[in-house]
């Protein structure tokens, strides 16, 4: 029976962080972090019986953090998008750092021993301003080796260069603690071009600041050319990276800000690795509708977020800002993709559901999760600790008190922390409503995981037979159905 795919999403940094009290922008010694071994068998199968089908491990590549420069890292802990080493992992997630890849290694097999799949950021617009590969494979060019550091662009170069020196935004505190720009050791010169398409050196602190933009052949600076024969540099180590991962028995990949990398390299890239490993599949991070069809057909995507669209709609909807009415069109707009998007209500770029920034009540998630899970055939993602109500309450960091998790500090989440119960994985420490949330996530995921007919069957909007009813603007209504 075909089943349908229901992602767990979770950072291992803080997964298995079982800390109390951790302390404000907290260094990993004095707030713990988790570890990849915390994923024990019993955790697994924990989550496994959730109706998790694969697990997406946030936060798994080496990136830089507060033992780097910190003047251009965010948080003690830092981003999990400012890759420095696209062949390593983080050496703070293994008890035995030297052994880290190993440990990874044994991670996917247990994933895999527990039923589920894994799945891995892939991170391809940019890489944190401190990169230096040294787990490279023998025979790879590290990125910016052989660049013309004294063009603004050039189809042959790794980065884009600006004239001056790279000026560290003033206004950060790292760690906490004010910042004084005459501390400044990181050094870069000539600047490069900041990862969120910033071509001043002189970034702000809104920018991407820590990360530097990888150059695809298109010159941003000269009209948008596009210089894509012979096929860039970039291109050709990217696709090395992403057959390095896929050959550790990585089953998917969850693609970083896709719609700043040009569509041709995906059209490229993808098919290339597929023929190496057919089953792999690859989830875009997409915001921009018009293109979601030119991502599924010609950038051979299998799933895209939909998150502005059917995520933002319920949110709205939970929110009373909306009339439940307001979802038909969200399936409209996807008309002939539905079964593509990947659906959610939670993940680390959102407010938690239950945090007083969104709904400030868990069980609200609850209908606008089933909607995102059996609407469609496609995919639906749950984020670790939103089945046991987790709030994200109070500030732990750079990241603020932001109803978020943070991903940028050494935290502990609280709700997990119960579940966890000191390695049992059993819940006992959780409250009355905390298990009864945890039971009605877990009846939800089953059912529309091993229902053929939502895996399967096709899908039919009620609301045009319910105008003017009591209450309708509250409810949503749809069918699922199939003809055996």
């Amino acid at each position: 029976m075909q089943k349908k795919i229901i992602i767990y999403q979770v950072m291992p940094r803080w997964f298995g962080n079982t800390v109390e009290n951790p302390v404000f922008s907290g260094t990993a010694a004095q707030n713990g972090v988790g570890k990849f071994n915390d994923f024990t068998g019993k955790a697994l199968q924990e989550i496994a019986a959730l109706g998790v089908t694969h697990v997406w491990y946030t936060g798994v590549i080496a990136h830089a953090t507060g033992a780097h420069c910190p003047e251009v890292v965010k948080g003690r802990a830092g981003s999990p998008y400012a890759i420095t080493d696209y062949y390593d992992v983080a050496a703070g997630l293994a008890v035995h750092p030297e052994r880290r890849m190993d440990e990874f290694e044994a991670l996917l097999h247990r994933t895999h021993q527990a039923g589920m799949k894994a799945l891995i950021d892939f991170v391809p617009n940019h890489v944190a301003r401190t990169y230096r590969s040294v787990a490279k494979p023998q025979g790879v060019r590290d990125f910016g080796d052989g660049d013309d550091v004294t063009k603004h662009f050039s189809p042959e170069n790794d980065f884009y260069y600006l004239d001056g020196d790279f000026v560290v935004p003033t206004g950060i505190q790292p760690f906490g603690t004010p910042f004084d720009p005459a501390q400044v050791r990181y050094v870069e010169r000539p600047a490069k071009a900041t990862g969120n398409d910033c071509f001043t050196p002189c970034p702000s602190v809104y920018d991407w600041y820590e990360t530097v933009k990888l150059n695809y052949g298109v010159d941003y600076c000269g009209g948008g050319a596009q210089h894509f024969s012979p096929v860039p540099g970039v291109w050709k180590k990217m696709l090395d990276i992403l057959l390095f991962w896929a050959g550790k028995n990585i089953d998917g990949f969850r693609c970083d800000m896709t719609e700043m990398v040009p569509l041709a390299f995906w059209s490229w890239a993808l098919p290339q690795v597929k023929a190496h490993y057919p089953d792999i599949i690859f989830i875009a991070e997409t915001y921009h509708p018009e293109e979601y069809y030119n991502y599924i057909f010609n950038g051979k995507f299998d799933y895209l977020y939909d998150k502005v669209g059917l995520y933002d709609t319920l949110r709205a909807v939970m929110c009373h800002g909306q009339p439940a009415s307001a979802i038909t069109h969200c399936w409209q707009r996807v008309e002939g993709i539905g079964d593509n998007m990947l659906r959610f209500v939670e993940n680390h770029d959102e407010q938690r559901v239950a945090s007083s920034f969104f709904a400030g009540d868990a069980r609200r998630a609850l209908p606008a999760m089933l909607v995102s899970a059996a609407m469609n055939q496609g995919p639906v993602m749950i984020y670790a600790g939103q089945e046991v109500g987790e709030k994200a309450e109070g500030a732990t960091g750079f990241s603020g008190d932001d109803g978020r998790t943070s991903i940028f500090d050494y935290t502990a989440v609280p709700a997990l922390r119960q579940w966890n119960n000191d390695g049992r994985f059993d819940g006992q420490l959780l409250s009355a409503s905390q298990k009864q949330l945890r039971a009605d996530y877990k009846q939800l995921l089953n059912f529309v995981g091993t229902s053929n007919t939502v895996a399967k069957g096709a899908f039919y909007d009620l609301m045009w037979a319910n105008t003017g009813r009591p209450f309708i603007d509250r409810c949503y209504l749809f069918l699922r159905y199939t003809n055996t």
